[in-house]
């Protein structure tokens, strides 16, 4: 949906990239898969890449639409195979080009979720960090050092612990806070530190919380939304 909002279709894309390999982070990929499948005039691959693991996701994957590829291929003469993936699993510090672009994981602490990656993306003149879910660690500050944006997810601890659950406050121990990211961005030197996958949302009105929190960062604070864009020569921000 946020593709289409964008004006992106899946047969646009140069390819998918996983940190890791969490449901929320990828129970989309078989609607991805699919629809990029469907839609390509003929057959073509889709690169997919991510952590040790990711093939193994990505083949129960297109076991889970085994019946829905049957239909298709039953419905529409010019489709005569399913849906081609194909998977490149990362280690860290493994670079490789996609959309133009270069691209570098790096190691993130994620544990028991391991293994777990960010990405430098990187072009001629700029680099933005996508870490992913995780708590800062040394591999994360080399991999954030210098980069014109860093896209952090974050929890605010404050509001997490006044949920009475204790199975929602075991989500404490392995993703950043608003704090230990604006402390990792302050390290690095970045530009600018884009805060996404906030939980709780920010209700409105409630904004400026988010980046007071984050005031050990003296660059530009950015909440990530879906649909905010950063320009990075200007660092003006849109919604």
């Amino acid at each position: 949906m946020r593709l289409a909002k964008a004006n992106v279709l899946p047969t646009m894309l140069a390819g998918v990239v996983l940190t890791h390999l969490h449901s929320d982070h990828v129970s989309d990929l078989n609607d991805v898969i699919t629809t990029h499948w469907v839609m390509s005039p003929e057959p073509t691959p889709l690169r997919v890449f991510g952590p040790v693991g990711t093939r193994t996701f990505v083949a129960a994957t297109l076991d889970a639409l085994a019946i829905d590829i049957g239909y298709r291929l039953a419905h529409h003469a010019d489709l005569n195979e399913g849906p081609l993936v194909e998977v490149t699993e990362l280690a860290p510090s493994t670079t490789f080009e996609l959309g133009g672009l270069a691209v570098l994981a790096g190691a993130t602490d994620h544990r028991p979720v391991e293994p777990s990656l960010g990405y430098r993306v990187t072009d001629a003149d700029q680099s933005v960090v996508i870490a992913g879910d995780g708590v800062p660690c040394a591999s994360l500050d080399a991999l954030v050092k210098g980069a014109s944006a860093y896209v952090q997810t974050v929890i605010r601890e404050d509001l997490v612990r006044l949920i009475p659950s204790a199975r929602l406050h075991d989500i404490l121990d392995y993703h950043s806070s608003v704090e230990q990211a604006a402390a990792t961005a302050q390290r690095a030197g970045v530009k600018a530190l884009v805060l996404t996958h906030m939980v709780p949302p920010p209700l409105p009105g409630t904004e400026h919380e988010w980046r007071e929190l984050a005031s050990a960062f003296h660059g530009l604070i950015v909440l990530g939304d879906d649909m905010v864009t950063l320009d990075l020569d200007t660092m003006d921000v849109t919604s």
